[in-house]
């Protein structure tokens, strides 16, 4: 319980619907261009990182599911679980200080890709037969191409995409921390050395 209180103080509840207004401008954006990334999930890695992972988690999963309910992207409710682990995992790696420094950042990153490859890749597959309408859809043709099932294929899509596209999250969140005055980084509990 005392988790959940430090997560949500009033800063974080209303940085949340900005960080969620960022995963579907951004994603709708990579949607739009048709790259081979997401990019859907600086919001709730800044908000997990900043607050903890349980406002990551939320951010997360409320991304997912007013992107579907937008109109925007509906698939996007059949991932808000793993949108919610990549948001947990964010307060997890903001509270070891990985997100403040850039090769822990990048690590932070591949982790987190390839825990989203291996959730994503059966949502992908059996809920919507690996084709999801973005640009990572090439990327499963051509593992369909050379053998693979469609299960097969979209591990190996979300092998590839998924680190690259987290760890390119995580350096954005590297600068976005360098970049934001130590006065607003001291409202928040999960950076280490800091206690409100």
């Amino acid at each position: 319980m005392e988790g959940l209180k430090r997560d949500f103080n009033t800063v974080t509840l209303v940085m949340i619907p900005v960080a969620i207004a960022i995963n579907i401008a951004v994603g709708q954006l990579a949607l739009a261009v048709k790259i081979p990334l997401y990019l859907d999930s600086i919001g709730t890695v800044l908000v997990g990182v900043l607050a903890g992972p349980w406002a990551g988690a939320l951010t997360g999963f409320l991304s997912s599911l007013i992107w579907t309910l937008t109109g925007l992207y509906t698939p996007a409710i059949a991932f808000a679980g793993v949108a919610a682990i990549i948001g947990a995992l964010a307060g997890v790696f903001g509270r070891a200080g990985w997100a403040g420094v850039w090769w822990k950042a990048i690590l932070a990153g591949l982790l987190t890709g390839l825990v989203a490859a291996i959730l994503s890749a059966p949502v992908a597959t059996y809920v919507f037969g690996g084709v999801m309408g973005s640009g990572t859809d090439a990327i499963v043709a051509l593992a369909r191409s050379v053998g693979l099932d469609a299960l097969g294929a979209n591990i190996a899509q979300g092998s590839f995409s998924d680190p690259i596209d987290k760890t390119v999250t995580y350096l954005v969140i590297f600068l976005v921390l360098r970049a934001l005055p130590q006065r607003f980084l001291a409202r928040f509990s999960n950076l280490p050395g800091r206690s409100t």
